[in-house]
């Protein structure tokens, strides 16, 4: 009895070692594949591109850049903003950004204390990466990685350029910009201003206003006032040449006068094809788009460290009102 217990018991033994061997070799024989694992979570990147004018010509050209490109790089891009240039909205949607620890930022820069507070300390404490577009700001006050963009100097002295070639070598011309003195702004005034000190009999009057319709009409009115012989006006702001043109123009005709500005305000490119403006510094605003996001995966994938902090030129030319385009 003991006997046959013990052949028994072997017996199970070979027929569960079979069973385990068989399924084994099914399983190292099958199709199974194992889940992909989180390679590809891994490798999209979350961006946020944020701008103060949503819905304008110019920042949608730059948005839509972006967009193609990230597709292209398989990145993830929400594009952010404020509508009128709401400084707080604004600067409360980079803090969103910055707190929700996404991979990178492209901004349009913002020449405020609030604003390098928070891409100084705020972003780097999180190893967030930012990047200026369009806009710059100092790059020693704000530790941004780097800058897409035009290059605001060589934007001005190439208007300067423009109005002479048109109004000749003489004349009083206005230089109207914002009272808020942004960074892109100083940096055209400085091109301009090295122009046209080297024309003696071309005097150059320069005057600043809040950005608001109303206070642009109103100085416009001043000035006129104060100036009845001016003969060009360069609107260093673009977003005030819509308004500066609307007093110039209830006060007389508009044709007389050399006017000038850049692309980059939500009228410019209807002014000037209505021939108000004279002329514009075109952009390439869908290139600083595609370029900002190319540079911040470059950094982001370790291919490029460091950036060039002075940043990464965009093509600029002058166009003027009679001229197809």
């Amino acid at each position: 009895m003991r006997k046959a217990g013990l052949i028994l018991l072997v017996f199970i033994c070979i027929f569960l070692s079979y069973l385990t061997f068989t399924t084994a070799e099914k399983v190292f024989h099958s199709d199974w594949k194992l889940p992909a694992a989180a390679s590809q979570k891994e490798n999209s990147f979350r961006i946020v591109l944020i701008t103060q004018e949503l819905d304008t010509p110019f920042w949608d050209k730059v948005g839509k850049g972006a967009e193609q490109q990230a597709q292209k790089n398989g990145a993830s891009l929400e594009v952010w903003g404020s509508y009128g240039k709401n400084q707080d909205d604004f600067l409360k949607k980079l803090e969103i950004a910055i707190q929700s620890k996404v991979d990178g930022i492209i901004v349009q820069g913002l020449d405020t204390d609030r604003f390098k507070e928070l891409t100084k300390v705020k972003a780097a404490f999180y190893g967030i990466p930012i990047i200026t577009v369009g806009n710059d700001v100092p790059k020693a006050e704000s530790l941004r990685k780097t800058y897409v963009g035009s290059n605001q100097h060589l934007a001005g002295v190439m208007i300067a350029k423009l109005m002479l070639s048109d109004m000749g070598q003489e004349g009083q011309v206005i230089l109207l910009s914002d009272s808020q003195k942004e960074f892109y702004q100083e940096e055209r005034l400085s091109g301009i201003k090295e122009v046209l000190q080297s024309f003696p009999n071309v005097e150059t009057i320069y005057s600043e206003t809040p950005e608001a319709r109303e206070r642009v009409i109103a100085k416009t009115r001043d000035l006129l006032n104060q100036y009845p012989e001016a003969d060009g006006f360069i609107a260093v702001n673009a977003n005030m040449a819509g308004a500066m043109i609307q007093e110039i123009g209830r006060r007389g005709q508009v044709e007389p006068y050399f006017i000038y500005s850049f692309d980059d305000g939500s009228e410019s490119m209807t002014l000037l094809n209505q021939k108000k403006l004279d002329g514009v510094i075109e952009q390439s605003p869908e290139m600083m788009g595609r370029k900002s996001v190319d540079v911040l995966m470059q950094w982001l994938k370790n291919e490029t460290v460091p950036l060039d902090a002075d940043g990464y030129s965009s093509e600029i030319r002058m166009i003027r009102a009679m001229e197809e385009r």
